[in-house]
Parts: structure tokens; C-alpha cells; sequence
């Protein structure tokens, strides 16, 4: 079975800085795209940003230029840096892979449980 577990959300100032982590586990043959998206309270789940396995890269535009999303092929994990975090920014926080698990050898698309990030002003 394949997980996918966020960490590293919290509170911060806004302006401040928060690092997110996704690690997906369990009996992997491949990871694909991976990507974080972000749910405020009453509003639609919106993508913030996703990696391709080689690295290409693409972010909404409310965050670039903020955010910055990256990857370890070797650890199945990814990674989101949030600098000069605004209020608008408070959401909780999902991840999302597209894996090709050995069990059933098809693609995949896994999430996260999600983790809270608030941004104080």
C-alpha cells in the first residue's frame, strides 16, 4: 500500500518562512508528477505547484516567485519552501503523486492527509 505523508506545516508571521515535506512510502516502482495543492476554509482546492520526475517545474501564480518546489528522486519525497508567506497563504496544505505501485503496476494518483499552514498578519 502507498502513503503519502505531509509534514512541516504550522503557524508563521506573515513574511516568515515555512519548509513542507511529502514522503510517499510503501512498495514504489516509479513516481511520476508530483505536486501540493491547498484548500482554504470555503474555497476550492487550488494547485499550488508541481514537479515532474526530471524537475520540470510549475506554480500558480499567487506564488511565484515565493514558492519553490523540488524533489529527491532517491528518498520519494518532495519538498515545498515557502518564503515571504502572505495571509492568503493559509490553507491546509496537500500532496499529491502520480505512482506506480508495484502491487497492481498501474498509474496511480495518491494524497496526502494534509498538513495546517496559518499565516498571521
Amino acid at each position: 500500500q502507498v502513503q503519502l505523508v505531509e509534514s512541516g506545516g504550522g503557524l508563521v508571521q506573515a513574511g516568515g518562512s515555512l519548509r513542507l515535506s511529502c514522503v510517499a512510502s510503501g512498495s514504489i516502482r516509479s513516481i511520476n508528477d508530483m505536486a501540493w495543492y491547498r484548500q482554504a476554509p470555503g474555497k476550492q482546492r487550488e494547485l499550488v505547484a508541481s514537479i515532474t520526475h526530471y524537475g520540470s517545474t510549475n506554480y500558480a501564480d499567487s506564488v511565484k516567485g515565493r514558492f519553490t518546489i523540488s524533489r529527491d528522486n532517491a528518498k520519494n519525497t518532495a519538498y515545498l519552501q515557502m518564503n515571504s508567506l502572505k495571509p492568503e497563504d493559509t490553507a491546509v496544505y496537500y500532496c499529491n503523486a502520480d505512482v506506480f505501485p508495484v502491487s497492481i503496476s498501474i498509474w496511480k494518483s495518491y494524497w496526502g492527509q494534509g498538513t495546517q499552514v496559518t499565516v498571521s498578519s
